[in-house]
């Protein structure tokens, strides 16, 4: 059994019954959720041995909250079995483990399974998965929300700072190559007064950031075997031009987005241990290239997308995607975009409503990239919407095909009402739906007043109408004022059938014409895996 702790941390992976929004990047496809069924035995089993010496398990949900409150240091994974991220993480979780064992830390990893211990991942307010929080001193009312990235140095990190010092203190050389070889990337600052001023500030910004290990000194030799004359911070990386040095007002400000502006590449790949350092990141605007590794200008494109990007530091993130990926082409196909049309850049932006952009050309030169980058930042570029083209028999089935370019017409038709099924079709309760919405359309195919249509949003978007879960029904009543009504009632032909004899009353929840983000959830069963998501603060 565990020992008592005074930290605490809850990896929890589990979703609501009730709740389920769409997201299209990590989302993971019906294949992959096949052979993961396929395999889910073995990796599970594996996954449990690989946990053996390192965590500690508790599966009883009394014994979880005793311990978080009386035991010393304690850290919990709440997972669930057929959670794909769970697994990709699970392995990352171990080594975390690992290294904490190794420096004999007290802090002792726990694995609890969600699934059987829901009423523990409610109690702490698990909507998505992997969740993290870290409690202090056992005290489970106000936790902290782990927001580092999903590798062994990044939880390692993360709770050092949060039980250590916010930056360790270094005398000789040798601590210091080990502490700069140790991660990805690491901050020394060098005061040869570390009581002063200057060195309070340091403290304090080093306390802001999690993600990065942070280090203090005032010992000469350093300052002289890193080149540093007088005081100063300087980031080291394993990447771009290898280190940066602050320059500048020192400010706690200042030295948070001096991190924050240096602490990733020019150029990041898009993969599923870097999603969380580029959606967790304060830098939400993001240029993407598209781009096959195997291409014989592929390193020409890379060279020209980088170089662009050093223009755009701390404006812009700039991200580079594999396009013969498997696990990335549900990227693509959210941009619009084929395998055969790459490479190719979008933009896009990740605020309340993400916004996607498309440069006039689609030539990868330093120029291109800079000039398309510029005009967004100047406001100069509409949004790009994708739309398929109109069908030539869109109109000629009981059930009406809408793409974007005839969107507006249809639906917002003064003289007809118009029930719209927005669906993806990917997903599995679309499909259970199809066949009931298609008997929709028979029932009042013959009905001049009343039209029954669907459109794929997967490839179609309309600037009044955002789409946040699948399948969304809305309803568009006759008239001049551009009403949308949200369908919640039964998806049943009569519950769809009373909506509509009702003129949208009778099933119909609150008119909004911007759409309704909570009340868009979709029931999800967890062996409903092709419709999974990871829930992160800002995604694609």
């Amino acid at each position: 059994m565990a020992v008592c702790g005074t930290f605490a941390i809850y990896i929890c992976c589990y979703v609501s019954p009730t709740t389920y929004t769409v997201t299209p990047l990590y989302q993971i496809s019906c294949e992959t959720f096949e052979t993961l069924q396929r395999l889910d035995k073995v990796l599970y089993q594996m996954q449990q041995l690989l946990f053996t010496h390192s965590l500690q398990k508790w599966r009883e949900s009394k014994e979880c909250e005793s311990n978080a409150a009386s035991y010393r240091l304690s850290v919990r994974f709440l997972n669930a079995p057929w959670c794909g991220h769970c697994k990709a993480l699970a392995p990352e979780y171990a080594k975390a483990a690992g290294k904490l064992k190794e420096e004999g830390s007290e802090i002792k990893l726990a694995k609890v399974d969600a699934t059987e211990e829901s009423d523990l991942a409610q109690k702490f307010g698990v909507r998505g998965y992997p969740t993290i929080k870290f409690f202090k001193n056992g005290d489970e009312a106000s936790p902290k929300e782990y927001s580092a990235g999903r590798q062994s140095e990044d939880i390692v990190n993360w709770l050092r700072k949060r039980t250590g010092p916010a930056a360790e203190t270094i005398t000789e050389a040798s601590a210091a190559e080990k502490l700069v070889d140790s991660s990805e990337v690491v901050v020394i600052g060098f005061f040869k007064d570390v009581e002063g001023s200057d060195s309070k500030i340091y403290m304090d910004g080093a306390e802001s950031i999690d993600e990065v290990p942070f280090a203090i000194t005032s010992h000469p030799d350093l300052f002289a075997k890193y080149d540093m004359k007088e005081d100063g911070v300087v980031l080291f990386k394993k990447f771009d031009e290898g280190r940066n040095t602050f320059n500048g007002e020192f400010t706690k400000e200042n030295l948070i987005e001096f991190v924050k502006s240096n602490q990733l590449p020019l150029v990041i790949e898009f993969t599923e241990q870097t999603a969380p350092k580029i959606f967790g990141g304060d830098i939400k605007t993001h240029v993407l290239l598209f781009l096959p590794k195997s291409s014989s200008s592929f390193q020409e494109n890379l060279d020209n997308f980088k170089k662009a990007a050093e223009n755009f530091k701390g404006k812009i993130l700039f991200i580079f995607i594999d396009s013969e990926v498997d696990d990335n082409q549900r990227v693509l196909e959210f941009f619009g975009l084929k395998k055969e049309e790459c490479p190719s850049i979008r933009l896009i932006t990740l605020e309340e409503e993400m916004t996607k952009y498309k440069p006039q050309s689609e030539e990868i030169s330093v120029e291109n990239i800079k000039g398309f980058c510029d005009k967004f930042l100047d406001g100069q570029l509409k949004p790009h919407l994708m739309s398929q083209d109109i069908p030539e028999d869109w109109d000629k089935t009981a059930v009406k095909v809408l793409v974007g370019k005839n969107f507006e017409e249809v639906a917002f038709d003064e003289t007809k009402d118009v029930f719209i099924e927005f669906y993806a079709p990917w997903c599995g309760h679309c499909k259970q739906l199809a066949p009931i919405w298609e008997s929709l359309g028979e029932k009042y195919k013959e009905n001049t007043n009343i039209v029954i249509a669907k459109m794929d949003s997967t490839v179609n978007e309309i600037e009044s109408v955002k789409i946040h879960s699948f399948p969304t029904l809305k309803f568009f009543p006759a008239g001049t004022d551009r009403k949308i009504v949200d369908y919640s009632g039964e998806r049943t032909l009569e519950g769809f059938s009373k909506f509509l004899d009702s003129g949208g009353a009778d099933g119909g929840a609150d008119e909004d014409l911007e759409d309704l983000e909570a009340d868009e959830a979709e029931d999800l069963e967890p062996e409903d895996e092709e419709e999974k998501h990871v829930h992160l603060p800002d995604e694609l």
